[in-house]
Order: C-alpha cells, then structure tokens, then sequence
C-alpha cells in the first residue's frame, strides 16, 4: 500500500465529497494528525469543505448529510456550500464539468482566504491522472498538459498575500488501493450514480478506453513502478 504524509501546516482544509478517494484522504488525515497530536487538536488543524453541485437531487442531499455526520463524528470542522451547477452551465455554454471543477476550486480559494488556511488537500489519485492525460490527448494538449496532475500547485493568494497551495496526498495510489483500505478500515462511503453515466468525457474513458488499454498491456493501467 502507497504512503501516506500529512503536510506540515497549521491548518489543513480537505475536499470531502462523500466518496472513497476523499472519505479515505479526511480519515489518514485524521490518524496522521493524532500520530503527532492530542485529540483536541484535531478541530483545529484539520477542517473540510463539501459542496453542494445542485446536480443529483437527492443523492447529493444524502451526499452533504453523509459528510455532517462524518465530521461531527471525527471532530472536524464542515464548510458547506450549495450552488446550481446545471444553472451556471446554461448561462456559461459550458459543460457541467468544467463548470464544477470552476465553482469547486472557487469554493475552496475563498474559504481558504476567509479562514487562513494555507493548504487544501484533494484525493486526487492515479486513475485520474491517467483519465486526466487521456483526455488532454484526445483534446490536443501540448507536453505540459501531458504532464497530468500536478502533486502540488498554487491556486491563489491570501490576503496577506502568501500562497494557497492545494496538495494531492493521494495521487501514487490507484482507484483499486484507496477501496481495499476503505474495506480493510471499514470506512463508509458514498457512492456517485453518475460516475457510471458515459454521457460524461471522463466517464467515457473509465468505462471504455481505460479497459482497453488494461486488456493490452495485460495488466492494470495505471502501474506503479
């Protein structure tokens, strides 16, 4: 199993959507914290932020109240915004997608800004900068977006100022690594009905190319070395 480190910072802000990849990010955070930490320092050094796409009715109802109870649980501090994704994608002409990743990483900048928070942690992971670099191909990007996800890059300024640097813990372990831990920690999860949709670019990729590409190297795509 891939490593895990914290960073070294006086307050962490971690993207939780409900999901494995980011439910497993909120919970080594946690552990890796009180390694080092009392308790009570956990409500202090490590807080979350779940937003509401507006997208699935329901299930992203379930979704937001799933993370509450998950960081009332954990003593973690839950920012929470709602915002009408399907709305802002009409107005724009832009695809759902783009339009979550722009309202997303706004969401996070800001609450950064208004709580003094110098890192954000995502659960970005290697099956997704496989999906990322397939999809930058397809679309004709040059080598630096052929470079995939970065593992660390600035995405705004404080107000004082400093960097805002969103740091990806997450991104040696495969999709396959983050679920065995969450089945050998029996962590909970959410599970996202439109992650099987391929009406979705990324999805299309999972679905379709990515086991293509399986099927001819004979082995699981992505590899670690």
């Amino acid at each position: 199993m891939p490593t895990f480190r914290l960073p070294d910072a006086p307050v962490c802000l971690v993207a939780l959507s409900g999901g494995a990849d980011s439910r497993l990010l909120l919970e080594l955070s946690v552990r890796a914290l009180l390694e080092r930490e009392p308790r009570e320092a956990v409500g202090k050094r490590i807080i979350a932020a779940h937003l509401h796409h507006g997208i699935r009715g329901e299930e992203a109802d379930r979704d937001e109240a799933f993370c509450r109870r998950l960081c009332e649980k954990l003593g973690v501090p839950l920012l929470v915004e709602h915002a009408d994704i399907p709305a802002l994608a009409a107005e724009s002409g832009e695809s759902l997608e783009t339009v979550a990743r722009r309202t997303r990483y706004d969401f996070f900048r800001r609450s950064m800004q208004a709580h003094g928070i110098p890192i954000l942690l995502t659960a970005h992971h290697a099956d997704d900068n496989l999906e990322t670099v397939l999809d930058r191909l397809l679309r004709g990007s040059g080598t630096k977006g052929m470079g995939g996800i970065p593992p660390a890059r600035v995405i705004g300024l404080s107000h004082d100022g400093s960097d805002l640097t969103v740091i990806r813990p997450l991104l040696e372990w495969t999709r396959r690594d983050i679920l065995e831990a969450c089945q050998e920690m029996e962590l909970d999860y959410v599970t996202d009905s439109t992650n099987l949709e391929t009406a979705y670019t990324r999805n299309r990729l999972r679905h379709t190319v990515i086991p293509a590409l399986e099927a001819a190297a004979g082995e699981s795509v992505p590899q670690r070395a």
